[in-house]
C-alpha cells in the first residue's frame, strides 16, 4: 500500500484535465474575440456571445453533472476491485442524459426569444442572440455525450485521451471560426455570428465522435444499452437529482449577473463578456486539480484508505493555490494585451479594464473552492455540495449584488459579489472534510 501520492502522480491526472477542461471556455473565448473585432456590429455580437454562453453554459452544467456522477461511482468500485458491477451503468447513464438533452432542445428552441428578453436583451441584441442561440443548441447534445464519456475516463483516472480530444476540438474549432466568421474569397461570404455558431457546433461533433472511438478501441465499457437496470443506477440519479439543484443556484448567480450587467448598457454587458469568459477559462483550468480530487478521492474512499485522502486533500490545497495565484500573475502581465484581443472598442476596454483586476484577485480563492468541489464529488457527496451553493448563493451572492446595485456599483458590484460567492462556496467544504476525515485518521 502507498503511504504517500506524489505531486507526480496528482499532475500525471491533473495536467491533461486542465487542457481537457479548457476546451468548452475555449468555444466561447474563441467565438468572442473572433466576432469581438467583425466589422459590423461587433459589440452588439460581443454582447450576444456573452448572453448565449452565460445560458448555454447553465444547460451544459445542468446536465453535464453526469459526469461528475459517474466518475465517482467508478472511481469507488475500481478503488474497491470490483468494476464489473458497473460496466453497464456508463451506457444506461448516457441514455438518460441524452433524453434530457433532446427534452431540453425542445423546451428551449421555440422560446429563445422570450428566454434572452429575460436577460433584458432588445432590440439588435435580441436578435443577434437568438440567432446564435438557435445554431449552437444543436451542439448541446454532442457536449453532454462528450462530459459522459469523459466521466468514464475519469473514473478509470485516465485523464489523457480527453485531454487529446479537446485539444483536437479547440483546434479545429479556431480554424472553422476564422473561416466560416470572415467567410473565403470565391467560395463563400463572412458569415459573422452565424459563422461562430456553426463552427462551435462542428467543433463539438467531432468531439463527440472521438470520444466514442476512443471510448470503445481503449475501454472495456461498453457502449451497447443492455439491461437489466445496474444496481447504482438509482444512485447515480439521486446524484444527478443534488447536482442539477446545485447548478440551478449556480446558474441562478450567473443569471441575475448577466441580466444586472445587460440592463447598464452594451458596452458593460460586452465588458462582462470578455471578463466572465476570462473567470471561466481560468476556472477550468484549475478544474484539472479538481479532476485530481475528484478522480483520486473517489478511489480511495472505495479503498478506505482515509490516511491517503487527507494527505491528497492538504497536496491540493497546495498546488491549487499555486495554479491561482499563476493564473493572477499571467492575467497582470498581460493585462492590456488581453483586453485588445477581444475587441478594439475604446468604451468596452475602460468597463473591462477597471474590472478585470477583481476576476485577478479571486483566481487563488476559485482554486480552493473548486478542488474541494473535485474532492467531495469523488467521494459522492453531492448533497453537501447542494447544500453548499445554495446557501452561499441565496445567503451571500444575492444579497450581495442587489446591494451593490442600489449603490450603483455596477460591474464592480457583480465581481464583488462574485468574489465572496467564492469564499461562501469554499470554506465550508473545507470544514466540513476536516471535520469528517480526521478523526478517521486521528484514530487509526
Amino acid at each position: 500500500m502507498k503511504t504517500r501520492i506524489s505531486l507526480k502522480h496528482i499532475n500525471k491526472l491533473a495536467v491533461p484535465a486542465i487542457i481537457a477542461g479548457i476546451s468548452e471556455p475555449i468555444l466561447s473565448l474563441t467565438d468572442a474575440a473572433i466576432v469581438g473585432h467583425i466589422p459590423v456590429n461587433a459589440t452588439e455580437s460581443l454582447a450576444a456571445v456573452g448572453i448565449v454562453t452565460t445560458f448555454l453554459s447553465m444547460l451544459i452544467w445542468v446536465l453535464g453533472q453526469s459526469r461528475s456522477a459517474i466518475s465517482s461511482i467508478i472511481s469507488q468500485y475500481l478503488g474497491a476491485n470490483r468494476l464489473d458491477e458497473v460496466k453497464n451503468l456508463p451506457a444506461q447513464a448516457i441514455a438518460f442524459i441524452l433524453i434530457l438533452s433532446f427534452l431540453i432542445y425542445l423546451g428551449t428552441y421555440p422560446f429563445s426569444n422570450a428566454i434572452f428578453k429575460l436577460y433584458n436583451a432588445s432590440g439588435l441584441l435580441l436578435d443577434y442572440s437568438v440567432s446564435y442561440y438557435n445554431i449552437r443548441i444543436f451542439g448541446l447534445p454532442f457536449t453532454l455525450y462528450t462530459f459522459a464519456v469523459f466521466g468514464i475516463f475519469r473514473g478509470l483516472q485516465n485523464t489523457y485521451h480527453p485531454m487529446l480530444i479537446a485539444i483536437t476540438g479547440a483546434v479545429v474549432n479556431i480554424i472553422l471560426d476564422v473561416m466560416l466568421v470572415y467567410g473565403i474569397a470565391d467560395l463563400f461570404p463572412p458569415l459573422y455570428l452565424k459563422g461562430a455558431a456553426i463552427a462551435s457546433v462542428l467543433a463539438q461533433f467531432l468531439m463527440a465522435a472521438l470520444a466514442t472511438y476512443f471510448l470503445v478501441k481503449k475501454t472495456e465499457i461498453p457502449l451497447k444499452l443492455y439491461g437489466p437496470i445496474n444496481k447504482e443506477f438509482p444512485k447515480f440519479l439521486n446524484m444527478i437529482k443534488h447536482l442539477i439543484v446545485r447548478t440551478l443556484a449556480l446558474n441562478t448567480a450567473l443569471y441575475f449577473a448577466a441580466r444586472f450587467a445587460t440592463g447598464y448598457g452594451n458596452t458593460y454587458i460586452a465588458a462582462y463578456t470578455i471578463a466572465i469568459n476570462l473567470w471561466f477559462f481560468a476556472a477550468f483550468a484549475v478544474d484539472g486539480y479538481s479532476s485530481a480530487g475528484n478522480i483520486l478521492s473517489g478511489k480511495l474512499f472505495g479503498a478506505k484508505n482515509y490516511h491517503l485522502l487527507v494527505q491528497l486533500s492538504n497536496q491540493l490545497i497546495k498546488y491549487a493555490l499555486i495554479v491561482g495565484f499563476i493564473m493572477g500573475g499571467i492575467g497582470a502581465l498581460l493585462y492590456r494585451p488581453i483586453g485588445y484581443t477581444f475587441t478594439n472598442d475604446p468604451e468596452v476596454l475602460t468597463q473591462f479594464y477597471d474590472i478585470f483586476w477583481i476576476v485577478l484577485l479571486m483566481q487563488p480563492i476559485c482554486a480552493l473552492a473548486f478542488v474541494f468541489d473535485g474532492i467531495f464529488k469523488g467521494l459522492g457527496k453531492m448533497k453537501d455540495l447542494r447544500d453548499v451553493l445554495l446557501l452561499a448563493t441565496l445567503l451571500v451572492f444575492l444579497p450581495s449584488i442587489f446591494i451593490f446595485n442600489y449603490y450603483g456599483w455596477k460591474l464592480h458590484g457583480v465581481f464583488t459579489a462574485y468574489t465572496l460567492w467564492m469564499i461562501a462556496r469554499g470554506i465550508p467544504l473545507i470544514i466540513k472534510f476536516r471535520k469528517q476525515f480526521l478523526p478517521q485518521v486521528q484514530n487509526h
